[in-house]
């Protein structure tokens, strides 16, 4: 049961209205989270939105975005947003397996998208300057210097996401995972 509340996206007003008109029109619906961050701080949500308008027009592509924000929600252990990515993962095109080999840090056969869940997961359970051989070896697997520098956007959009529903203990409206 989520802490904090949140209007109805229909009996917004003002710059919430706003902005849950513009998420409804993409998403079909203005999910729980984005509701109870639209309700307090309708800047935040729209900053969050421009984060990932951002990534979305980078050079990663959707199913690396998508397992970024997997691997981090698992090290959170944000119950909603792994609920949310591992839907966002299946319209990315990754399967089940993959998904569920993102989240636990296993080998998944891919050796570039197995390197880019050891450097996330290397930048969000470390503290300190990242080793030179950890930025090499993603640069190795194929990224490239914009996509090292998109990689921790990616990370900072779904930390606070992760935060927030961590706090709120947001109520899920995705299909729960197991």
């Amino acid at each position: 049961m989520s802490r904090l509340t949140a209007i109805s996206p229909e009996a917004a007003t003002g710059a919430a209205a706003e902005v849950f008109a513009k998420i409804k029109k993409a998403a079909g619906k203005v999910p729980n989270a984005y509701a109870t961050v639209g309700t307090h701080s309708p800047a935040a949500l729209g900053a969050m939105r421009n984060v990932d308008a951002v990534l979305a027009s980078g050079s990663l592509a959707k199913a690396e975005i998508e397992v970024i924000k997997l691997a981090v929600s698992e090290v959170a252990g944000c119950d909603y947003c792994i609920a949310a990515h591992t839907l966002m993962g299946k319209f990315a095109g990754l399967s089940a397996d993959t998904m569920k080999q993102v989240r636990a840090g296993t080998a998944s056969g891919d050796a570039k998208r197995d390197a880019l869940v050891r450097f996330v997961r290397t930048l969000v359970t470390t503290s300190g300057t990242v080793p030179a051989a950890d930025v090499e070896a993603i640069r190795a697997a194929g990224y490239s210097e914009q996509q090292v520098i998109e990689i921790p956007l990616a990370i900072a959009s779904i930390t606070f996401t992760n935060l927030v529903n961590r706090v709120n203990d947001t109520t899920l409206d995705f299909p729960a995972v197991a």
